[in-house]
């Protein structure tokens, strides 16, 4: 008999899955809400790329006489016309991936998906009707929303979300983004590129304060910053926001704590601003499809558990992506490699998911990129490990790019010389950091990677340099 396998979340995770399990021979219902493609698609990955694309090439356009091009006229950006850039890649992609769907036969059902009980879902349609499916095994993909601060509610107008500002109509002379973390650290790369006066507020002590992300990288981030005029607010908050007509007053107040006990004297600051862009992670949206109702094991943040199989505690019953919340990693890629792992389990294979070298990306300008156990990670876990660095200036190509504030750091372990780390900020490492993830996943060690040729001139020339440095070559 045909497995019936259906999938709830047309997201990266659901998306992947779906494919796969066709691919084994089930028989594969995906259930979409929204769009298929999900976050990732609409509202994160390809729509922000987009827009930081257009923030690269108009900070080159900036710059241009500096490699003896002259424009008679200043560069000026047209949001709109942006805008119908994303759209159209958006609407490209969605295609793509409807046409790989059909390819494998998977019945796409738009609607809310409702879990009614072990075995059968129903789907609510927009027009009230609903459709109940049979199935075997099931495959939540559901995703996260933008999360929030409770004394600051989004208004959509000065006070946006991630969401929001993808859909922006102009660009505003000044912004406010609360959270210092990935995806305020890419807007406010983006944004000040294209002209606003941006001030980030952190309520901790350095940008990107992933346990993922190296500290050197952070210092490197906040130093370009700096040199773009963004103004970077550390141990701070939000407090009061009084709208005023089409400005808002923000009031910044300092974080005291025993790490920073001699700022103790500052002062709350006011600053009149016209958009406060809140970027303090995301939340779980699962609310109302009917979970409890095959038992369901969530945590107090309405996350929920799963074992190396992807298997939850209901039985047939898988779960993937960004509904796992901060304890796994939410990303696009690792939703994927999740829902190829669920599909596989869901249709009697034994197959366990690694999260050993998950390879992370951050499009800010310059990019950040890293992999394995950073150098303060390795100390806690009491490895005899070294850490070795290079800068970017030392590159031929990226002094004749004129990209040369960057730093790559390989961790490795002493004794063996295994690559355990890798970590990048920099032109382009948001590609070269795929370089590190296959080290990282394959045991490859300093040697190996010294003597593999890098093509020359190339960023990834980087890689080989940094691990002859910890060969002490």
């Amino acid at each position: 008999m045909t497995s019936r396998i259906t999938i709830i979340g047309a997201g990266p995770g659901g998306y992947a899955a779906a494919l796969r399990a066709a691919r084994l021979g089930a028989k594969v219902s995906l259930v979409e809400r929204d769009q298929i493609g999900g976050t990732c698609l609409h509202r994160g990955c390809i729509p922000s790329k987009t827009m930081k694309t257009a923030a690269e090439i108009f900070e080159n356009l900036g710059r241009a006489k500096e490699f003896g091009i002259n424009c008679k006229n200043s560069p000026s950006l047209d949001i709109r016309r942006l805008m119908g850039k994303k759209d159209r890649v958006i609407q490209t992609l969605n295609h793509g991936m409807r046409g790989q769907l059909k390819e494998q036969n998977v019945t796409i059902l738009k609607g809310e998906g409702f879990v009614n009980k072990h075995g059968l879902v129903s789907v609510r349609h927009g027009d009230g009707l609903t459709k109940e499916v049979q199935w075997d095994r099931l495959i939540l993909s559901t995703g996260s929303e933008p999360g929030g601060i409770p004394s600051i509610p989004y208004d959509g107008e000065r006070i946006i979300s991630s969401d929001d500002i993808l859909n922006i109509s102009e660009i505003p002379d000044s912004l406010i983004i609360v959270g210092g973390g990935v995806i305020g650290c890419e807007f406010a790369s983006i944004f000040s590129a294209f002209g606003s006066r941006v001030t980030i507020v952190e309520a901790l002590s350095r940008l990107l304060p992933l346990s993922a992300v190296d500290d050197a990288c952070s210092k490197v981030l906040q130093r370009e910053m700096k040199k773009r005029k963004i103004a970077v607010n550390l141990n701070s908050t939000v407090g009061k926001v009084d709208i005023k007509g089409e400005r808002a007053i923000v009031t910044i107040i300092p974080v005291i704590s025993e790490k920073n006990s001699e700022k103790k004297n500052l002062k709350p600051v006011e600053l009149e601003i016209d958009k406060i862009l809140i970027c303090t992670g995301r939340r779980s949206n699962i609310a109302g499809m009917g979970f409890g109702n095959i038992g369901l094991e969530l945590d107090s943040g309405g996350w929920v558990f799963v074992d190396q199989h992807m298997q939850t505690g209901a039985e047939g019953v898988y779960a993937v992506g960004d509904m796992l919340g901060p304890e796994k990693v939410m990303l696009a890629h690792m939703a994927s490699a999740e829902g190829l792992v669920a599909a596989d389990n869901s249709m009697g294979k034994k197959t366990e998911i690694d999260y050993s070298a998950v390879p992370n990306a951050i499009f800010t300008i310059p990019e950040v990129a890293c992999v394995g156990l950073t150098e303060a990670q390795a100390c806690e876990r009491g490895l005899n490990s070294r850490a070795d660095s290079i800068l970017f200036r030392t590159l031929g190509k990226a002094q004749a790019i004129g990209e040369i504030a960057g730093e790559a750091k390989i961790v490795s372990d002493v004794e063996t010389g295994l690559i355990i780390g890798v970590h990048l900020i920099g032109s382009h490492v948001t590609d070269l950091i795929a370089e590190g993830a296959l080290a990282v996943k394959n045991g490859i060690t300093l040697k190996e990677l010294a003597e593999t040729i890098h093509a020359h001139p190339t960023i990834a020339e980087v890689m080989a340099d940094v691990a002859r440095k910890a060969l002490d070559e």
